[in-house]
C-alpha cells in the first residue's frame, strides 16, 4: 500500500508512501488516496482529517511525468478528474483537512495542499505549480484554488512563470497558514483542537467558506486538450529525458 491512514482518536493522518519517488503519485496511489478520502468524508468518527507524505523530502512532489507522457487527450482528461476528484473530496468533505507539508509540494502535490482547508509547512518545504515548463497548465484545481487562496496576481505570476516558492514566501503571499518543524506535530495539535468543536458547526462554516463560483470543470478539460499539442509532448519527452525542451507553439 502507497496509502497509509492512522487513526488518532478522532483525527485520521493520511500518509502517501512512495519516498523513492519522493511521493510522486502514479495511478494506483492517487486512486488509492482517493479511495481513503472518500471513506473517511462518510466515517463520522473521523473529525479532521491529516493529509502528509511518508519521510522528509517531499509532501507529494507532483504526478507521475513518464505516465503523463504517454497520454492522449481522452486519458489525460480522465487522469485530470481523477486528480479532481481527490482534491475536491478534500475541499468539500464535512470536516476540515490540514495539509502538513514536509519537503516538496509541486504540481499536484501543491493542489492537493490547496484542496486542503490549513496547510502548514515545514522549513524545508518548496511549492509550485512548474506544470508550465512541460507544456501544459495545472490540471487537478491549481488555476482556481491558488487565485482564491493568494490572489489572482500571485497565482498568475506562479503558474505563468512555474517557479516554486519556498516556504517564507509561501507564508508571506498566503499559500500556507503557518511554518512549523515538526510540521506533522503541529498539524495534528491543530486537527485535535477542531476535533473538540462542534461537527455540526465546522461542517457548515466550511460549507459556507467554500461558496464561490468557479471554473474546476473548464480547467480539467482545457487540461486533457493540452495533450494533443506538439509542446505538450515536448514538454513531457524532455522531462523524462533530462534535457531543456524546445517548444514549437503548437
Amino acid at each position: 500500500m502507497s496509502v497509509e491512514v492512522d487513526r488518532r482518536d478522532a483525527v485520521a493522518v493520511v500518509t502517501i508512501d512512495r519516498q523513492e519517488a519522493l511521493n510522486a503519485l502514479d495511478v494506483e496511489t492517487l486512486s488509492e488516496l482517493r479511495d481513503r478520502l472518500h471513506e473517511l468524508a462518510e466515517d463520522e468518527s473521523a473529525r479532521v482529517v491529516v493529509l502528509t507524505g511518508a519521510g522528509e523530502r517531499a509532501f507529494v512532489a507532483g504526478a507521475d511525468i513518464k505516465y503523463m507522457s504517454g497520454l492522449g487527450p481522452d486519458e489525460a482528461k480522465e487522469w485530470g478528474a481523477l486528480g479532481h476528484e481527490a482534491a475536491r473530496l478534500l475541499e468539500e468533505m464535512p470536516k476540515p483537512t490540514i495539509a502538513a507539508i514536509n519537503g516538496f509540494a509541486l504540481g499536484g502535490g501543491c493542489e492537493l495542499a490547496l484542496g486542503c482547508d490549513l496547510r502548514y509547512a515545514s522549513t524545508n518545504a518548496r511549492l509550485g505549480q512548474p506544470e508550465i515548463d512541460l507544456g501544459i497548465v495545472p490540471g487537478w484545481g491549481g488555476t482556481q484554488r491558488l487565485a482564491r487562496i493568494c490572489g489572482l496576481g500571485v497565482a498568475k505570476e506562479l503558474i505563468l512563470t512555474g517557479r516554486p516558492v519556498a516556504a517564507e514566501e509561501a507564508l508571506r503571499i498566503g499559500l500556507v497558514n503557518a511554518i512549523a518543524d515538526p510540521v506533522l506535530d503541529h498539524a495534528l495539535e491543530t486537527a485535535q483542537n477542531l476535533a473538540g468543536k462542534s461537527p455540526v458547526a465546522l461542517r457548515v462554516a466550511k460549507r459556507l467558506l467554500n461558496l464561490s463560483p468557479g471554473a474546476l470543470e473548464r480547467e480539467a478539460e482545457e487540461f486533457g486538450d493540452l495533450f494533443a499539442s506538439e509542446d505538450a509532448k515536448e514538454g513531457l519527452a524532455a522531462f523524462a529525458e533530462k534535457r531543456a525542451p524546445r517548444f514549437v507553439g503548437r
